[in-house]
This record gives C-alpha cells, structure tokens and sequence, in this order.
C-alpha cells in the first residue's frame, strides 16, 4: 500500500524570537525540516508534501525537489494546514503520515514501525 507524508511547515515561529522561521532553524547541522523530510523517505514514503506559509520560499529553497508544496495562505490551524494537501493527495489511496516540520527527533524507524502497525 502507498505511504505518502505530510510536512506542516507553514508557522512563523514567533515564541523562538528569531527572523529565521521555526523550521529553518538547525539542528546538527541541517535544518529542521531536512530531517523530517529525511525521516520520511527512511520510511518509505512515495510523495511527500509540504504545507508552507511564512518563509515558503526559504522552505521551497531548503526542500528543492524532494516534497511537493502547498500553500497555507492563512494560518487557521493544524486540521487547516492538512486540508491544503488535499489538493495534491485527495484521490490518492494508502496511508498517509501528518508531521510538524519542527520535530527533527522522530526517526525514520520509528516511522516505519508505525505505519508498519
């Protein structure tokens, strides 16, 4: 069955007080939305896109070719974020797996452990 993963990168970050938007900011040494992404694709994700809203440029940038994007032109919340995917996954069928693009520490076995449950 298809894996497919969801990347919500679209906040400001604004309790980090930095001009670098949360996602950016690195975490040895990459960034980390690198790392989620990453830790996707070691779980064997197929399509992976990403929600982007403040800084999708500097995301798009980070990311280049590996996700697709999706704009979140108005952060109205979590449920929100992914709903923008549907543009891209809707019809898809298989399991799809959400993730912040803040949360570097989710490993790739642990991802593939779960979509394997």
């Amino acid at each position: 069955m298809p894996r497919y993963g969801i990347v919500l990168a679209a906040g400001l970050g604004k309790r980090m007080k930095s001009k670098l938007y949360k996602v950016l900011h690195p975490v040895c040494g990459k960034a980390m939305v690198e790392h989620v992404a990453d830790h996707l694709q070691q779980a064997g994700v197929s399509r992976l896109v990403t929600v982007v809203g403040h800084g999708a440029d500097a995301v798009r940038n980070q990311l280049g070719e590996r996700s697709e994007f999706v704009l979140q032109a108005e952060q109205l919340g979590t449920g929100h974020a992914v709903k923008q995917a549907e543009k891209l996954l809707g019809k898809e069928q298989g399991t799809t797996v959400v993730l912040c693009g803040d949360t570097p520490l989710v490993s790739g076995e642990t991802l593939r452990e779960l979509l394997s449950h």
